[in-house]
């Protein structure tokens, strides 16, 4: 078992308490690009890239259900649902959102993305982690992510590294983790900025010819971070 694997919480879970939707929606995307099942569009957009891939993920019940509603069966028993199904739906609503390419924000405004967010926010109240009435981070909640990120610190590279262990990563440090794990996917997804250098950074002796615009002004940079894997894709 990795480090990261002994964390309690998924990842989903720790990127919803660190730093709300967005960062669980982030996770589960590239959750999803790590399977294969989605890939970056047009730029600043994320597309289905196997269509089979769906076939792995729950069905997303009616509209509104909750997810520990009882089952039909006799004994009308509600099934036990952990942070690893949760997240399996934030998974399957954002993968089925995507009958289209979309961008983060369009995914996290969706309704499916948000009736699965609210389900994994669940899940925390449940377990202490939110204070009410506005379910955000207590300081149980803040006390763990400062202890989860002292262990497990930004990864210099992705080299070697597991799935699970990247998302983990991703969701304790974010746009940093992003640039180091998935540097291009995560550009040209739209999950990270460009970074702009002007002539401060450019060295001195440094040709500015055509090549970044001809104009020597700046121009933008997108991995922001060492790859650590050569010049594969991620």
């Amino acid at each position: 078992m990795t480090a990261a694997g002994s964390v309690r919480g998924t990842p989903h879970e720790i990127a919803l308490l660190a730093g709300g939707p967005r960062a669980a929606v982030t996770v589960a995307v590239v959750a999803l690009h790590l399977r294969g099942a989605v890939e970056a569009g047009a730029p600043g957009t994320i597309l289905i890239a196997d269509e089979g891939a769906g076939q792995d993920l729950p069905p997303l019940p009616q509209a509104g259900l909750p997810l520990d509603t009882p089952a039909d069966s006799v004994e009308g028993q509600a099934p036990t649902i952990t942070g690893a199904v949760r997240a399996s739906y934030l998974e399957s609503a954002v993968y089925h959102c995507l009958d289209e390419p979309s961008d983060i924000r369009e995914l996290v405004r969706h309704p499916d993305v948000r009736w699965a967010l609210a389900e994994v926010r669940v899940g925390l109240a449940d377990a202490g982690m939110l204070r009410y009435p506005l379910l955000r981070p207590n300081r149980a909640a803040r006390r763990r992510l400062k202890m989860l990120r002292k262990a497990h610190p930004l990864p210099p590279s992705r080299r070697g590294l597991p799935d699970h262990d990247k998302l983990i990563a991703i969701a304790l440090h974010g746009v940093p983790a992003l640039r180091v794990l998935v540097p291009r996917f995560a550009l040209r997804a739209g999950l990270t900025d460009r970074v702009k250098i002007t002539e401060k950074n450019w060295p001195r002796h440094s040709p500015r010819g055509d090549t970044y615009g001809g104009n020597g002004g700046y121009f933008y940079c997108g991995s922001g971070g060492g790859g650590g894997g050569g010049g594969g894709s991620d």
